[in-house]
């Protein structure tokens, strides 16, 4: 297994505990009386689980077990994997901690927080695509 894709999973691992934990605080709210912001976090456990748990395994598992590039390079240039890596985790991140201030809190700059969460998961997507294509494409 490459080491990026040992990187793929060890973040899918640790968002699937947050998720499953984010989500039980905001199931916990009413019955406990937790704060407002708890509420808060159901969207951001889903994002947790589908961004961070699900969609970071399979992109982790592909870039391990695609077709080959090359026999030279089998998983082609690691630039776009790697960069698929950093923005994914970082606008994921970034949504995580803005979604609930915005939720509670609602500012123009916390709105340029989500955006530019979002901007960041589309730009992992891209490059993900960008990672693969050339792994998938008939010869």
């Amino acid at each position: 297994m490459p080491p990026l894709t040992r990187w793929y999973i060890r973040f899918a691992f640790g968002y699937l505990v947050l998720a499953l934990l984010t989500g039980t605080a905001a199931a916990a709210r009413q019955p406990f009386g937790l704060p407002p912001v708890i509420a808060a976090l159901g969207p951001v456990a889903v994002h947790l689980f589908v961004v961070g748990w699900i969609t970071q395994m399979i992109f982790g598992v592909a870039y391990w077990m695609f077709p080959r590039h090359s026999a030279e390079m089998p998983r082609g240039d690691p630039a776009p994997a790697i960069m698929t890596l950093v923005l994914i985790n970082t606008g994921l991140l970034l949504r995580v901690v803005a979604e609930p201030w915005q939720a509670v809190r609602p500012s123009g700059a916390v709105a340029a927080l989500l955006v530019l969460s979002a901007v960041a998961q589309w730009l992992a997507g891209l490059a993900f695509v960008w990672q693969m294509w050339p792994r998938v494409k008939e010869r």
